[in-house]
């Protein structure tokens, strides 16, 4: 019992982690990042331009 105790408190201060899944998960986010803004980058900048003009005409 006392093997095993010592085994499991090992197992849990290990904080070494995965870091290729780290790794892998930032950059599949940084890839949809730039998928999306460059797909809706220029509408976004269309709507920003709209709402500009709308201020600037009061």
């Amino acid at each position: 019992m006392n093997r095993f105790t010592l085994r499991l408190r090992s197992l849990v201060r290990d904080e070494t982690g995965d870091v290729p899944g780290w790794v892998l998960i930032t950059l599949m986010t940084a890839g949809l990042v730039l998928i999306i803004w460059g797909l809706a980058g220029p509408a976004l900048s269309g709507v920003f331009q709209q709402a500009m003009d709308r201020v600037s005409s009061f």
